[in-house]
């Protein structure tokens, strides 16, 4: 065997071992694991060795390019959790590493609570977001910009539409296909209540990305756009209205999730005519929406008849809406360990102490107090150039108070 062929066969054993390292076969149909995939991986192993069912590996096979916007997908939703939770009891812990016994989010994926309905909420609208992201960057023969909103505008008023808009639309569809699982084909009444929850809260997190798609209008008029402004200047106009009724109670949340941009064009930068397209807010914006809809949550009967109630009789008129996340069982005690279920527990946290908040001592802590000691930092600082040709740095010390809980 010539060298170039062994040196293919080390390589092709290494990509193996980094599979098995990585997707441990228990994983399998968790495509979540995607998320702390490292770049690239995915993409070489191919779709029929990732973590994912019967009906995701088919998709994937017949959609390929798809894949590096499932891997961003997973990566948005696993990093927006951990940030969004990093000061809670429960601050979204995935895995150190892979193992054949747990998914990557351990016993919460499946617990049914408040915290499975955001990590199902935030990994949808990762997708979504993803896919959106690289439709608009002409990935994709598929799909593109918005191109309902060419040729549009006001020219009385200085403005028409151009440049790429974000249009969710094929987000919204690649998303459903890829992660909703018919509740007919699952056997058990526990199981297809929980799965009917998932359901529910997979929509639910799309759903804040398509209202900003749907919803959205352009103001009659741009007046708090700058005469002066530079052409170089991209201008965000906050420009929702709403169409639906049922959207009237959480207007102001989704309001900032889709903006307008704007440049303007004219002379010696007089704003004369402006471009204007739609555009997705950051996911950072998407994660603090769907943390007030997890501490808004409502708790949903553990028995279905014809459509999820809510668990309070007297609360069962008041409808379900469809951007509402939805959890069966009360959260756990987060405060103290249970190796059972893998809660690890607030001990040895860091706390807080000034703060009043959930990262604050007294709540993170659970009451027990917390232990502070001292830690030294020893850095370089105030440093020169010296010609020629070194730089001569100080050393500098300073000492910090750490608290962690008890």
């Amino acid at each position: 065997m010539d060298r170039a062929a062994l040196l293919g066969l080390s390589r092709l054993c290494a990509l193996w071992a980094a599979l098995l390292a990585l997707f441990p076969c228990g994983a399998q149909g968790n495509w979540m694991w995607l998320g702390i995939a490292s770049f690239g991986v995915p993409e070489k192993l191919g779709c029929a060795n990732l973590p994912l069912n019967s009906r995701q590996k088919e998709l994937c096979k017949r959609k390929p390019y798809l894949l590096p916007s499932i891997r961003e997908g997973a990566r948005l939703g696993v990093q927006e959790c951990r940030s969004q939770f990093r000061h809670e009891r429960w601050d979204c812990r995935v895995a150190a590493a892979p193992s054949a016994a747990s998914p990557l989010f351990g016993y919460e994926l499946s617990s049914g609570t408040k915290e499975t309905a955001f990590i199902y909420a935030v990994m949808a609208a990762g997708l979504v977001h993803a896919v959106t992201r690289s439709c608009s960057a002409g990935n994709m023969t598929e799909c593109s910009c918005d191109t309902t909103l060419q040729n549009g505008g006001s020219a009385s008023e200085g403005w028409h539409w151009g440049g790429c808009s974000d249009d969710v639309q094929y987000g919204m569809w690649f998303s459903r296909k890829f992660l909703d699982f018919p509740i007919r084909n699952t056997t058990g009444r526990e199981s297809k209540v929980l799965l009917a929850m998932n359901l529910h809260n997979n929509e639910a997190g799309r759903q804040v990305t398509e209202w900003a798609d749907q919803l959205f209008t352009l103001p009659s008029t741009l007046t708090d756009v700058s005469p002066a402004a530079s052409p170089d200047n991209l201008l965000i106009c906050s420009a929702i209205l709403w169409r639906r009724k049922e959207a009237v109670l959480t207007s102001l949340a989704v309001a900032k999730l889709m903006s307008v941009d704007c440049r303007c064009h004219g002379v010696s930068g007089s704003c004369a005519v402006k471009t204007c397209w739609k555009t997705m807010s950051s996911f950072e914006k998407i994660g603090h929406f769907l943390k007030d809809k997890y501490e808004h949550s409502v708790q949903v009967s553990d028995k279905i008849k014809r459509k999820m109630r809510r668990r309070e009789k007297d609360q069962r008129k008041v409808p379900i809406r469809k951007e509402d996340l939805l959890y069966i069982h009360k959260s756990p005690n987060y405060c103290v360990e249970d190796k059972k279920i893998g809660i690890p527990g607030t001990q040895g946290r860091e706390c807080n102490r000034t703060s009043e908040g959930a990262g604050g001592c007294n709540l993170l802590c659970c009451g027990r107090g917390y232990n502070t000691h001292v830690v030294r930092h020893v850095e370089r600082c105030e440093c020169k150039f010296i010609w020629c040709c070194y730089v001569r740095c100080r050393r500098c010390e300073s000492m910090t108070d750490v608290h962690t809980c008890k």
